[in-house]
């Protein structure tokens, strides 16, 4: 049993029917050199490999009137073939036809009721080949710990040896609590309350004084109510849109050395002028910048726990540039200066919301404010995540991943989330949408590598030799 700490909680109190919060990923897999493949032997694998990380199959506790965060408990009924299902693609299963039975499937809600995981089996992809979609609540995990249960089913070869168990899957049994244990802790953290809501509300002050303070300097991101407007940033419905692209990793570093910046700038830079050709094609461009909110990860190397540790900085897009160069340096200055600012007030504001308030009126809030409490702790236009996956090839059941694509969630103010994931020498970038406010997501995934060309071609003409006038 493990009661969920606040930034865990807080995904849980932030749900709703329109905006379920779950994360995913998309994998394609090439089964043609392992002939025994199929849904049994994945079956098998996933069963034995979900063991090993408790959370996983454990059921969420939760206390009557939302008056304390959940617990996790012991699925004593805990059966695999209830989390994994199989199905085929429309023909010809062509990559639009995945994109959007994954929109379709990744649009409904993980059912409370049973552990909150779910994969689809994927059959009918061209080529011969399948996917898997994986779908698990953000409150059992943020980006990088999505990044370790991949490696949790995952293989450096077809073939490999059984996994040893370990310790981390004994750490939720180490903890049992009765329903009188529970009423204790709970009267205990309400009593706590009235001293962490004074707290959180003299962090909300120095943040905002904060804000103001910093949003005079030239990048520095703009205050919430000074966001650029666009016709994402509305009320989020219940349905999905998917679209993906891949890029070359070599390209990127390419693009990173020459122009002296980091592969999140890059990927910023790839992202913002994808979104800058979207909307300047509908002419609703704004004219200032867009902000993206960058998805930080607060976590120690070598930290493979499975909970949430990510901190949202809010960094101006410049999609207000036309020059693509231009546009990428001008991306590494707010970026290095977002962070520079992010250290000097709390942006980790939805960690110390959860903490601060019962779950149970966290919701109410939600649900009755939505959009403006959305805004005030993600102040921008789209949540941008990058994840740093690996170059070598993984095996799923002796299947090989040729590509993985992830999935994320929107927030009730933001019908728009962009995340990329590194592998295998590429960079796989989703976009996940509400298609009622942002209309051809392939489209707009397009962009990607339109944008990466032109920051290659630029390149290119930097080293041309310049010629010399007699």
């Amino acid at each position: 049993m493990e009661q969920l700490p606040g930034a865990d909680t807080i995904f849980l109190a932030l749900e709703t029917a329109n905006t379920p919060a779950h994360v995913g990923g998309l994998t394609v897999l090439d089964a043609s050199e392992s002939p025994d493949f199929g849904f049994e032997k994945l079956l098998t694998l996933i069963d034995e490999r979900i063991q090993l990380e408790p959370r996983f199959t454990c059921l969420l506790h939760e206390l009557p009137l939302g008056i304390d965060r959940p617990y996790l408990v012991r699925d004593p009924d805990f059966d695999v073939r209830r989390h994994v299902h199989r199905i085929a693609v429309p023909t010809p299963g062509g990559m639009p036809e995945l994109a959007e039975l994954a929109a379709y499937l990744h649009s409904k809600g993980l059912d409370r009721d049973r552990p909150l995981w779910e994969m689809w089996f994927i059959e009918g992809v061209e080529g011969g080949r399948c996917a898997l979609l994986m779908k698990s609540h953000h409150c059992l995990m943020d980006g990088m710990a999505g990044a370790g249960l991949g490696e949790l089913l995952c293989d450096l070869e077809p073939d490999p040896p059984p996994r040893a168990p370990t310790v981390s899957a004994r750490s939720i049994e180490d903890h049992e609590y009765g329903d009188l244990a529970m009423a204790v802790r709970a009267a205990l953290h309400l009593a706590q309350g009235p001293g962490k809501l004074l707290d959180f509300g003299a962090r909300m002050l120095r943040q905002t004084a904060a804000m103001l303070l910093s949003s005079r300097q030239e990048g520095a991101p703009p205050l919430p109510f000074a966001v650029p407007a666009t016709r994402f940033n509305a009320n989020v419905g219940p349905r999905r849109a998917f679209g993906f692209a891949s890029v070359c990793l070599d390209d990127v570093k390419a693009v990173k050395r020459h122009f002296d910046v980091t592969v999140n700038d890059v990927v910023l830079a790839l992202t913002g002028s994808a979104l800058r050709e979207h909307l300047a094609a509908r002419n609703e461009l704004p004219d200032e910048s867009l902000v993206s909110i960058v998805a930080v990860s607060k976590r120690a190397e070598g930290d493979g726990g499975i909970g949430n540790q990510v901190t949202m900085v809010p960094c101006v897009w410049a999609t207000d540039e036309p020059d693509p160069v231009t546009r990428l340096k001008k991306i590494h200055r707010n970026a290095n200066l977002a962070k520079e600012l992010s250290a000097h007030y709390d942006a980790d504001m939805t960690t110390g919301m959860g903490e601060a308030l019962p779950p149970g009126l966290t919701s109410f809030f939600m649900r009755s404010l939505g959009p403006a409490v959305s805004t005030a702790l993600a102040p921008g236009n789209v949540v941008v995540s990058n994840v740093r996956g690996t170059p070598v090839p993984l095996y799923v059941a002796g299947a090989r991943i040729d590509t993985m694509y992830p999935l994320s969630i929107l927030a009730p103010s933001q019908g728009l989330n962009i995340t990329a994931v590194s592998y295998m020498g590429k960079v796989d970038v989703g976009f996940i949408v509400d298609p009622d406010l942002v209309d051809d997501v392939a489209e707009l995934a397009a962009g990607v590598p339109k944008a990466l060309a032109e920051l290659v071609e630029a390149i290119a003409r930097d080293d041309r030799p310049k010629l010399r006038v007699a």
